[in-house]
Parts: C-alpha cells; sequence; structure tokens
C-alpha cells in the first residue's frame, strides 16, 4: 500500500456485497464478493513478519505476569527439514494431522504478514481452493485433502476466533512460558498452532485429548518433534490452570491508562480503542460494545426484487436448506447466524436471489431514498453493495453513476449489476473523485459519499480489523473525509441532496465531519431523517446512526445534506 492519501481509495470496498473466500489479495478482486467499507483504507496493515525461526518481536509486548512453564524453544532435529516445500510437482498429501488445522495455522499465518483475509464467508470455489492448498503446500512441506463443508466451516471459526482473541490469548501464551523471550521469538507457525490449541480449549470447548493429540501432531509434522512436545506442555499446562480455575489475568486496577491495558487483555482490543470508548462511550458501554464485537456475528441477506423475487420466496429457499432465519425490521431482508455456507453452497448468491447486505447499510439506502426518474452519483462505489439496492428502488426509470479509483472492483461492481438485471441502470465511471469533481460540468439529484472510515462499527464481521487500525489512522482518515466531502459537493444540483454515510462509530468521522463541512460550505443545510428510518434511529441532532449494542446492527452513520437553490 501506498502511503499518500492519494492512493488510499484503491482499497477500499464496500459493506452489503455478497463475500467470498479469498486466498490473496489478488484473487480478492477476481472474486465476486464485497467486503467492508473498513478495508478500504487499511493504514496500519500489519508489517510482514519474519519466517520460520526468525525472530518476531510482538506489537504490543507489554509487561505481563510470568508463570512457570517451558524455559527454552527446542532445537531443529537435523532429521527433519522443510526445505524445498512445495517445489514437487506431485504433492504430497498428508493424511495424518489434521487437515482443518493446517489450513487454519496456514491462513493464520497469511493473515498476519497481511497476504490473506480473515473473511467471516467463504465460497467453495475451486480457484480459491487450489490456491489455498498450494500456500499449505510451500509452507508445511505437505498437502492436506480437499477440505469439505464442514472442514470450511471449522477453518472459518477457528482463523476468525483466534485473531480476534489473539491479544488475550497471547498474553496467556507469554504467562506459561518462564521467559520472555521464549515467546518473542517463538517461530510463527508454532505460535499458529498455539494459538489455535489456546482458541479451541477456551472459546470453543474442544475436548482437551482431541485439542492436544492433533496440534502435537501438526507440530511434531510440519516443524519437528521436539516443537510438539513444546506443544504438548504448554497446552496440557493451560488445561491444568483451567480446570483448577487458576488462568492468569490483569488485575483492573491503577489509573485510567492501566485499566485500559488490563481490559484491552481482557476483551482483546486494542488499547487505544479501548480508552477511547470509556472516554466517549462510558465503561459499561464499552464493555458492551467489545462483547458484541468479540460474538460470533449474524449476517443479513436482502433478497433481489429486481429479479422477480420476494423475501417469501427467499424465505422457502432457506427453509429447503433448512437454515434458521429471522425476519429483519426492513422488508428485503432476513438474518440468520448460522447456515451461511449452505447458502452460498446452493448458489443463491451467484444466481441472483439475493445479497450479504446489513441492515446498516440497508438503512442507508433508505436516507438516500432512491426515486424513479432521478439521477444519482454513488462516489466510492465499488464493490456496490448500496449502488444495487439503490439501483433497484429505481424501478426501472432513472440512472445511477458509479464512481471509484479501484478499476478491478468496478468490474466486480458491473458483474454484480448484471447478475441483478440492474446493468442498464447502473454506469461505472473509473476515477479519483477529488479530480472528477473538478473536471465534471454533470450535476446530479442526488450524491451518496460512502466514505471511507476506520470502520469502528463493523468489528464483529472484521476479526482482523482491530489489529489494523491505529490511533493515528483517524487523523488522515478525517482530512481523506473533508476533501472527499468537499469534492462531492461540486456534483450536487441546486436543491439537490448530498447523503455522507460511514460504517464508524466514532463522533469525528460522523457528526463532527458535518459539523465542519457546514461551515465550509454554508449553501448545504442539514436536513432531518425522519420519515426515512425507524425513530429509534435518529440522533437529537436528526442524523440516522446504528449502534452495535443498542439495535444489534453493525454501526453506521449518514447525514443528508440540502443544497440551496441559489
Amino acid at each position: 500500500m501506498e502511503g499518500s492519501a492519494l492512493a488510499l481509495p484503491q482499497f477500499r470496498t464496500r459493506l452489503g456485497s455478497p463475500l467470498l473466500l479469498s486466498a490473496d489479495a489478488s484473487s480478492a478482486a477476481r472474486s465476486s464478493s464485497g467486503r467492508s467499507r473498513a478495508s478500504r483504507y487499511d493504514t496500519g496493515a500489519p508489517p510482514s513478519r519474519a519466517g520460520r525461526g526468525r525472530v518476531w518481536k510482538r506489537d504490543d509486548p507489554e509487561s505481563s505476569p510470568r508463570r512457570a512453564g517451558i524455559s527454552g524453544i527446542p532445537k531443529l532435529d537435523p532429521r527433519f527439514s522443510n526445505k524445498g516445500a512445495g517445489t514437487n510437482k506431485a504433492p504430497i498429501i498428508n493424511f495424518e494431522v489434521s487437515h482443518h488445522r493446517a489450513v487454519a495455522a496456514v491462513r493464520l499465518l497469511r493473515a498476519d504478514k497481511g497476504k490473506a483475509f480473515v473473511d467471516l464467508l467463504n465460497e467453495k470455489a475451486n480457484d480459491s481452493a487450489e490456491n489455498e492448498m498450494g500456500y499449505v503446500e510451500r509452507t508445511l512441506g505437505f498437502s492436506t485433502r480437499n477440505l469439505d463443508d464442514r472442514d470450511i466451516r471449522l477453518v472459518t471459526v477457528i482463523v476468525a476466533g483466534t485473531v480476534r482473541w489473539k491479544r488475550y490469548i497471547d498474553f496467556l501464551i507469554m504467562s506459561l512460558c518462564s521467559d520472555e523471550k521464549v515467546f518473542s521469538k517463538m517461530e510463527p507457525l508454532l505460535l499458529q498452532i498455539l494459538r489455535i490449541g489456546f482458541f479451541e480449549i477456551l472459546k470453543l470447548n474442544v475436548p482437551a485429548y482431541a485439542v492436544v493429540d492433533e496440534n502435537v501432531r501438526l507440530a511434531k509434522v510440519a516443524l519437528r518433534p521436539g516443537a510438539g512436545n513444546m506443544v504438548n506442555a504448554i497446552l496440557r499446562k493451560l488445561l491444568s490452570l483451567k480446570e483448577t480455575d487458576s488462568l492468569p489475568l490483569p488485575k483492573i486496577e491503577g489509573d485510567d491508562r492501566a485499566q485500559a491495558r488490563a481490559l484491552s487483555i481482557i476483551y482483546s482490543h486494542p488499547v487505544w480503542m479501548v480508552r477511547r470508548w470509556i472516554r466517549f462511550l462510558g465503561k459499561e458501554e464499552a464493555l458492551k460494545l467489545m462483547d458484541w464485537n468479540n460474538s460470533d456475528p449474524y449476517f443479513s441477506l436482502r433478497v433481489n426484487t429486481t429479479n422477480g423475487y420476494t423475501r417469501d420466496d427467499l424465505i422457502n429457499r432457506l427453509d429447503d436448506l433448512q437454515v434458521h432465519y429471522e425476519k429483519s425490521i426492513m422488508d428485503e431482508f432476513v438474518r440468520i447466524r448460522e447456515g451461511m455456507q449452505a447458502v452460498l453452497q446452493a448458489g443463491l448468491l451467484k444466481e441472483g436471489m439475493c445479497a450479504v447486505q446489513d441492515e446498516s447499510a440497508g438503512l442507508v439506502v433508505s436516507v438516500v431514498d432512491p426515486q424513479p426518474g432521478e439521477t444519482i452519483m454513488d462516489c466510492c462505489a465499488a464493490p456496490g453493495g448500496k449502488t444495487l439496492f439503490m439501483a433497484s428502488r429505481l424501478a426501472g426509470q432513472g440512472k445511477i453513476w458509479a464512481l471509484d479509483i479501484n478499476k478491478g472492483r468496478l468490474r466486480i461492481l458491473m458483474e454484480a449489476a448484471k447478475c441483478h438485471n440492474l446493468d442498464d441502470i447502473i454506469t461505472d465511471v473509473h476515477g479519483d473523485l477529488r479530480l472528477y469533481a473538478k473536471e465534471s460540468t454533470a450535476k446530479y439529484d442526488k450524491v451518496l459519499l460512502d466514505a471511507p472510515c476506520s470502520g469502528l462499527g463493523v468489528l464483529s464481521k472484521r476479526a482482523d480489523l482491530r489489529w489494523n487500525r491505529q490511533f493515528e489512522d483517524l487523523e488522515e482518515l478525517i482530512c481523506l473525509q473533508d476533501e472527499l466531502l468537499d469534492s462531492a459537493s461540486l456534483l450536487v444540483k441546486p436543491g439537490g441532496v448530498l447523503i455522507y454515510s460511514t460504517c464508524s462509530i466514532d463522533h469525528e468521522e460522523n457528526e463532527n465531519r458535518i459539523t465542519a463541512f457546514v461551515q465550509r460550505h454554508p449553501e448545504f443545510t442539514p436536513q432531518s431523517v425522519h420519515g426515512y428510518v425507524p425513530a429509534e434511529f435518529i440522533t437529537d441532532e436528526g442524523f440516522y446512526s446504528s449502534s452495535p449494542t443498542k439495535h444489534s446492527l453493525d454501526g453506521a452513520f449518514a447525514a443528508r445534506l440540502v443544497r440551496s437553490l441559489h
């Protein structure tokens, strides 16, 4: 990722489109998936980690209590080597190790290096599966059998959960090592295997014998016997502490900073987020928010009415698939917590029956209130979840221009538009909004700026995002949001409406940006969203705001700004 602000929009994606498994960033661009808008801008993307056997220092090696335990890292047995792994033309398939744990360990390695996404939805596409097996073979020196649907679900759960609880798990691992150097110098693959074992024991309640046996075997085969012995000792120590209810935890005491550090370990969030939320939300609400972020997320499906489907049609298909659901507050949506793999494998997304989109994003479209015959510019549009929903609201009359700096994601948007029979209503525009607005003479009835943001409202679905954000990112994002708002305002007709939205719950990115914008542009007046969304989502200032803890939805924000006629 380039460091300049001009390059930032290239990394933005959109909340509310089908999400598919991607083994790496390039394959994500080829898939028809959409990702949270928060992923559009990854200021704090993790640096590449040291390779196997090299020193790897933790991002936040704060002091923590040490327990007696393992005091050294076993030396490499000369009889075992993984040099040249993956170079054989015929892959060596190992049937002794746990297949889903092997794949999960490699995916966690790649995620730590910033070369893989921690997606909570997967579609078993042939190219993705082949790519992932290639990574497994090159990393471990052997391949596994192809994963079945159950294996895929387990990989998804283990990877997402391990990433969410990484700070807490690492604290425990350090506590079971008698020397901090043992942890700081631990091989990346060995660490991932331990993290998987800790997560299974602490959060999944997998039978102890299975966790120990399978992770020990994986460490022995993928690394060496000594590594397996180390995994065995640490996991058995963890089990002993768990059984006696004596797991080490930091004490919540001292000043505000010290208490925030302790809470950041217990709830596995960055310290700066904990401090910020306690300051602005209060301690009780901050703890509820972190609980929400650590819980297994639900997903919402939006039926594609343009293709002639109704919500009842979608419900009937879910019944056939034995997927439990609940109706949403919005007529086009249903919510599911389990069974998404069945939905994906059944092809409901590919056949254009529905899309994965949170109601919070749907309510942003309600704030836009697309009407037949209108012209709408969707700035920063790709990969197009809100674009498609707005287009469906036009009932075949009107036009939407979808602008984005990322050409590959625009292609994904138009492929999805064709699948939903909306490609005659949507026109893609490749370019930087800031340059386009200066050069274009076109004006539109409505302009939506769904801006790049911190994504602090979607952390339950973006397991890795909390670790890829730094406090310093907010300042850079705020400057970018102001620039994009100024540019978007140039495209609004006199009497037209500018809609600003984010998937953040931070006032600096939301209300404060509107206040600053109106001061710079007195020709725009905020308009209440009353009548566009239910009253429970309307703030005292008349903005739309959804809260994970209050509404059980992703956090989002939107404001309507009307341009004067003169």
